[in-house]
């Protein structure tokens, strides 16, 4: 169980409320996070961003699950350690992941099991594929991700909702509660979210990813401007020239 020094430095110098620092003691005793795993979590916010998707666990799940469920999720994900362009398609996000799947499933949280991406399902005479598929063992249900580059829309409920009725159809095992799913997408309406989500049947999470973290407000207004750059810049040379 990690009580060291260097925990206890990052808590204190990388936290601003009392909250906050309570927030990664206890999770850190729960899940035995690393000096390095701690900082990690504690740069990339992620007090600030459990819990905070859109879904509709209250509605599809028993209480308690839909609470564990809930805490499961984030809004956004930040895929900080993937390195793809402003053009990316949903194949080249997927592969990334799962080509960095140790630093995946870090942000995903505890309790993910990998099991594969593009999982074959046959539906009748056709054949479907989820993009990523998980097991979570607190949860103790299959998790189907899917993937969308661009914004939400309300059809990809629907589509997830089919896929999650598959997987309980198919792969669900005496002693496994509902699967989940979980739309991650670039960018996302909450309202439309909430709309599409309240008459599906089945608990789906939906939340945006970003690649890069963006920089916290207290550290933008310290930085330049442009147009300071520039004065700063036409100042030297000016010294130069003189």
């Amino acid at each position: 169980m990690p009580n060291t020094l260097g925990h206890n430095i990052a808590i204190i110098s990388k936290t601003q409320t009392q909250q906050e620092a309570l927030y990664y003691v206890a999770n850190t005793l729960k899940h035995g996070w690393s000096r390095s795993v701690l900082t990690h979590q504690i740069e990339s916010r992620l007090w600030q961003r459990e819990g905070k998707a859109t879904h509709n666990f209250a509605q599809t799940l028993p209480a308690m699950q839909s609470d564990l469920a809930q805490q499961t999720l984030k809004d956004p994900y930040v895929f900080d350690f993937l390195s793809l362009t402003p053009e990316h398609n949903e194949r080249e996000l997927e592969q990334a992941l799962v080509k960095h799947i140790t630093q995946f499933l870090l942000e995903l949280g505890a309790g993910f099991a990998y099991l594969g991406k593009q999982v074959p399902l046959q539906v009748g005479e056709r054949d479907f594929f989820l993009d990523l598929l998980f097991y979570h063992t607190r949860l103790h249900c299959y998790v189907v991700v899917e993937l969308k580059t661009g914004d939400f829309e309300p059809e990809h409920a629907g589509k997830l909702n089919f896929y999650l009725k598959a997987v309980d159809e198919q792969l669900r095992q005496p002693g496994d509660q509902a699967s989940i799913g979980i739309l991650l997408c670039k960018h996302r309406d909450k309202l439309v979210a909430e709309y599409a989500l309240s008459d599906i049947n089945k608990p789906i999470g939906v939340s945006e990813y970003q690649l890069t973290q963006a920089l916290p407000e207290m550290l933008k207004s310290s930085l330049p401007s442009i147009e300071q750059i520039e004065a700063e810049l036409a100042a030297e040379w000016e010294r130069k020239d003189d």
